[in-house]
């Protein structure tokens, strides 16, 4: 079992991440924290094919089988800490809301808890676009920019995370929105593409199309394309023409497992920054209710 804690001089720690994807579900130990070689694999990541039909306890079981994997591993960080897990669907507050590109089954499903039950341990869940989107602000081609960031990422559909100085607002499904009287992503995604036989060209027209919407709603001061289609930013990137810098990601196809490991590590912090503020207020309270009784105690009796 792992020990390895923080280091309290670089803050640099490991995480797990795990990314759920349509065809795989890869799991990888994450360098975090600040200086040479945070955001980035420790060791292989570990993949196993997404079970068929992809419904919520077959998955969970092979999301067990990676943990166990990485778990194994002397650099995996402490089994008590929380895995972060990336997923295809709007989670809101650990429950599945929507299945544009998933089984129904998961719809209402409490992903957190299911997880965590197989898991036995905290597990903590966030949209896969979201999950690249941090990846890529915190430790790639987003790395400190100011203003708005939006990160777009195509492959089987389209995925998006907005970013507002280096802050998510979570769950941006720009992939549905309509394009051209389509769903955009049966348009403009990578697999369109491939599934309309379009050269480059013809797809930076589709993609024009989509990009000049999307910027015309949220203005963003730069784009950043994810997906596996950002290996080949030459072939379709200088033909788009828009006023926000438009650049690939940096990350690639690890940018899902690296951004749900800083989900997990975010969503710690932040539940331990809450417990703070809550044990705080708590004991302000107490000791204002002491001081109340203190001074009630002192006070003259004019009963009389």
């Amino acid at each position: 079992m792992a020990t390895r804690t923080t280091d309290p001089a670089t803050g640099q720690h490991t995480a797990l991440g795990i990314d759920i994807g349509g065809t795989g579900m890869k799991g990888g130990i994450v360098q975090l924290g600040e200086g040479p070689g945070t955001g980035q694999l420790v060791g292989e990541r570990y993949r196993i094919p997404t079970p068929q039909p992809a419904v919520p306890e077959t998955v969970a079981d092979v999301l067990a089988r990676i943990t166990a994997e990485l778990d194994r591993r002397p650099d995996a960080p402490p089994s008590n800490l929380p895995v972060g897990v990336d997923f295809p669907a709007v989670v809101q507050n650990g429950i599945c809301r929507t299945a544009t590109n998933i089984d129904d089954a998961w719809i209402g499903t409490d992903v957190d808890a299911l997880f965590s039950e197989h898991l036995g341990r905290p597990v903590t869940t966030v949209n896969d676009a979201d999950a690249a989107g941090l990846a890529e602000v915190r430790f790639g081609a987003g790395r400190g920019v100011q203003g708005t960031v939006l990160v777009i990422t195509l492959g089987t559909g389209i995925g998006a995370g907005l970013f507002r100085d280096g802050e998510l607002i979570p769950n941006l499904e720009l992939g549905t929105i309509e394009l051209d009287g389509e769903v955009a992503e049966r348009r403009a995604s990578a697999a369109a593409r491939e599934r309309d036989g379009l050269d480059w060209p013809a797809y930076a027209e589709r993609l024009q199309r989509y990009f000049s919407y999307v910027e015309s709603i949220f203005h963003p001061d730069l784009f950043i394309v994810g997906g596996g289609i950002s290996k080949r930013p030459e072939d379709y990137l200088p033909l788009l023409r828009l006023r926000a810098p438009i650049i690939p990601a940096a990350l690639r196809n690890n940018a899902g497992i690296v951004g749900a490991a800083l989900w997990a590590t975010d969503a710690l912090a932040h539940t331990q920054t809450r417990q703070n503020v809550l044990d705080s207020a708590r004991k302000a309270a107490d000791q204002e209710l002491a001081r109340q009784a203190l001074a009630a105690e002192d006070a003259p009796d004019t009963s009389a």
